[in-house]
């Protein structure tokens, strides 16, 4: 999550109900820190009384403050089923999909819990950060926007707002969210926007050189790895970059262009299995996204498996058409199969796509990046 936005996890949930002698020594264990206690206690108390909505969504918070988010999420989800209109279990559910890396259900979550509650700004946060992780940038727009005119002073809405600009690549509107970032001074934070701003428009260096300055003030800011992992690897040091993508899971597991470039990184070194390891992870925060299954396809190809790779790339492209690596890769599969027509045919589509590319790219852009 963002440097600035606040975690909240409610010990309890205020539920008003007599005090049980066996809950009030879950919840003193609990009160004292002492989680293994609390959870085990709470656990013996739904034995007896498994409809208690206060002693399961405190089990999920106290499962959660051990780590243990999966089961959180199952915790929180059996009390929702008992007060389906608790905002409180409502928000540490989407905290603990989040923290599990499955943002899509997080987003979910939390558009539900902001109908139930309305604009509440820590719940309308978490959510624009859940959708920019997701790649999601026009809803973030759509829902800051309003909060942006509301909360000008706001440099988590600013900082998040003009995150999403950049990365739409409307530069000149991202540029004054960017600026009252750096109206309180020079900071992380603001070079790291700058750093997205210029990856937007592919200047990777002029990048690489904010996130260098980034990291000399703060080195622990959450996604400066990953974006210096990016312009390493569009630079050509995927050494790097590779160093750069391990920090960035290191704090945070479930980061998707991390895990994604460094499967990139390791397919090409042939290290495979540790390259479909991250691929997974990746597909767990964004299920059925195109480019992570590109890559399993080309990983089946590396590895001789040319009917898997089939297999999936012709799934890919009867979602996305115009999808022109995913036409060479199936081009090349088919040549190795002897489907010579069926090669050629991919062949002539992706003739016929950059040709169109060509054609409406603007003069001078020939710049790529990472995956």
């Amino acid at each position: 999550m963002r440097h600035w936005l606040p975690l909240l996890l409610y010990a309890a949930c205020g539920l008003a109900q007599e005090l049980d002698p066996a809950l009030g020594k879950a919840l003193a264990a609990h009160k004292a820190g002492d989680m293994d206690a609390a959870i085990r206690e709470y656990r013996a108390y739904l034995k007896l009384k498994p409809s208690s909505i206060e002693a399961r969504s405190n089990l999920g918070a106290a499962l959660a403050r051990q780590g243990q988010f999966e089961a959180a999420v199952g915790e929180y989800r059996q009390a929702l089923k008992l007060a389906p209109s608790n905002p409180g279990i409502s928000y540490n559910l989407a905290l603990a999909y989040y923290k599990t890396g499955d943002l899509t259900a997080a987003s979910k979550e939390l558009s539900t819990l902001r109908a139930l509650v309305g604009d509440q700004p820590q719940v309308t946060l978490l959510l624009a950060d859940t959708y920019l992780q997701l790649g999601q940038n026009a809803k973030v727009i759509q829902l800051l926007e309003p909060a942006a005119a509301a909360a000008p002073d706001d440099l988590g809405i600013a900082y998040l707002l003009g995150s999403a600009l950049a990365r739409e690549k409307r530069i000149e509107e991202g540029q004054k969210y960017l600026d009252k970032i750096l109206r309180n001074g020079d900071s992380a934070e603001a070079r790291l926007l700058i750093g997205t701003a210029k990856i937007a428009a592919a200047d990777f260096a002029g990048a690489l050189a904010e996130f260098q300055k980034a990291a000399a003030i703060n080195p622990a800011l959450p996604m400066l790895n990953a974006y210096l992992g990016q312009s390493l690897m569009a630079t050509g040091d995927t050494a790097g970059a590779s160093t750069a993508f391990l920090a960035e899971l290191e704090k945070n597991p479930n980061d998707f262009q991390s895990n994604l470039n460094l499967a990139v990184i390791r397919k090409q070194d042939q290290q495979y299995e540790d390259a479909a390891r991250y691929l997974g992870r990746a597909l767990r925060v964004r299920p059925g996204d195109l480019s992570v299954r590109y890559q399993q396809a080309t990983i089946l190809m590396a590895q001789s498996k040319a009917d898997a790779a089939r297999l999936e790339l012709e799934s890919i492209l009867k979602e996305a058409p115009k999808f022109t690596e995913a036409h060479v890769s199936l081009a090349t599969v088919y040549y190795r199969l002897k489907r010579k027509a069926d090669g050629d045919r991919e062949r002539a589509i992706v003739q016929q796509l950059n040709a169109e590319t060509q054609q409406n790219q603007p003069k001078g852009d020939t710049g790529r990046g990472p995956v």
